[in-house]
């Protein structure tokens, strides 16, 4: 079911930056503030990201963090991962912001302004992790074509909202309901208002889990007009491409969603493995559901010096999709031997978890301090790159940094 939303030029209610003849967002502001219109370059200062971020693609905007700039428990703006498929939303107005709900699994169409979702729902908050699907995909070989992500497309922001199966309930469901498929109002590559940059969803069951929002606000703000303001789906431990932004509807479906990135290869992986750089027919492609068991070294730095006889502090996260992570382990021989790190308890589910551990080197020399987060399934990281997929999905091999003890 495909479909367009246009947008009619309005106040602003965000402050704005003016590139290329396009108004670009760069913070959220209140409703009823007029901005000025200023000229500024810099993608750092337009989206307000830490300087050390690493630009992929600027059309659409792709961003990443380095792991040291990922310490913070809860993920802040500046170091938060940048992923688009087409382009921001130009003009917003907030007031008359809404989202339909429609599709052959509703009782009838119903529309919601973003005022209505505010006051008739209960909000919920909750920490979600997020993962965009080729985070990784740089070292996968033979080469994966898109963005060369290496360990940065991933967050844990905290998510204010409404719970979709809230929504769900008060728009009317048929029993025939399969999927949800979300509609955004960014713009397609191509500039075509027939197509859609993005179109993807989850099957019913995630929809109505109690995480799954209709998220208003970040980190207690506003979400960042790159990040979906004023409106987005947060589904945690999923792709980070199901949770859509600047949401202006829900098809509510009776198959499989087949909007724009919901077909092989996008977001896919081989059925069976496969060889590496093997083709791989449409119908032997699953879907992605949940991400695989990860963890990352936040703390210190990849190429921390320290001196003959002091310990080194490590911190990082671990998570595991759908499921949480039951164990931390940490190696400084190459994965020879294995040493128990402190791991936290999800502060909610779908939440990243914390781990430290104090380290001895026995001598001097250079040394890697890898990490090894196992699952509530008993299921480990890889130390190497899994299996090759055509599309670099999913690596989910273990994160080292490199350590010199002098």
């Amino acid at each position: 079911m495909k479909r367009r939303h246009f947008i009619k030029k309005s106040l602003l209610s965000s402050a704005a930056t003016l590139i290329g003849g396009n108004i670009i967002y760069s913070a959220s502001m209140p409703d009823n503030y007029t901005p000025l219109v200023f000229q500024d370059p810099d993608p750092y200062k337009l989206f307000g990201k830490d300087p050390e971020m690493t630009i992929l693609n600027n059309k659409p905007w792709n961003i990443e963090a380095k792991a040291h700039l990922l310490n913070d428990n809860v993920t802040p703006n500046k170091s938060m991962f940048v992923r688009n498929n087409g382009l921001i939303p130009q003009d917003i107005d907030v007031s008359k912001w809404t989202i339909t709900f429609d599709g052959e699994s509703v009782v009838s169409s119903k529309t919601y302004t973003l005022q209505d979702l505010k006051t008739k729902f209960k909000h919920y908050t909750y920490q979600l992790t997020l993962e965009c699907g080729g985070n990784g995909r740089s070292e996968f070989n033979p080469p994966a074509k898109g963005n060369q992500w290496t360990i940065g497309a991933v967050s844990c922001a905290e998510w204010t909202g409404v719970r979709l199966k809230d929504v769900l309930e008060d728009v009317g469901i048929k029993n025939n309901a399969v999927y949800i498929g979300y509609h955004g109002a960014d713009i397609h590559l191509s500039k075509d208002p027939t197509k859609e940059a993005i179109s993807r969803g989850v099957p019913m069951y995630k929809a109505y889990q109690e995480e799954t929002l209709l998220a208003f606000k970040m980190n207690g703000e506003d979400i960042p007009l790159t990040h979906g303001y004023p409106l987005r789906l947060v589904a945690g431990g999923w792709p980070a491409s199901t949770s859509g932004k600047w949401i202006k509807g829900i098809s509510v479906r009776d198959k499989i969603h087949d909007g724009a990135k919901m077909k092989a290869p996008s977001y896919t992986v081989p059925c069976n493995t496969v060889s590496p750089g093997d083709k791989v027919k449409e119908e032997n492609m699953c879907i992605i559901e949940s991400m695989p068991v990860k963890s990352l070294i936040t703390y210190p730095k990849t190429g921390a010096m320290i001196n003959e006889g002091e310990s080194l502090n490590i911190k990082g996260h671990a998570w595991a999709g759908e499921l949480a992570v039951k164990s931390m382990a940490y190696s400084i021989d190459f994965g020879a031997t294995w040493n128990t790190c402190v791991l936290n308890k999800p502060i909610n589910r779908l939440a990243w978890q914390h781990f430290n551990a104090t380290i001895k080197f026995p001598k001097k020399g250079y040394y890697e301090v890898w990490a090894k987060a196992t699952d509530e399934n008993g299921v480990s990281q890889p130390m190497i790159v899994p299996g090759w997929n055509p599309k670099g999905y999913l690596n989910n091999a273990c994160h080292r940094i490199a350590v010199k003890v002098k």
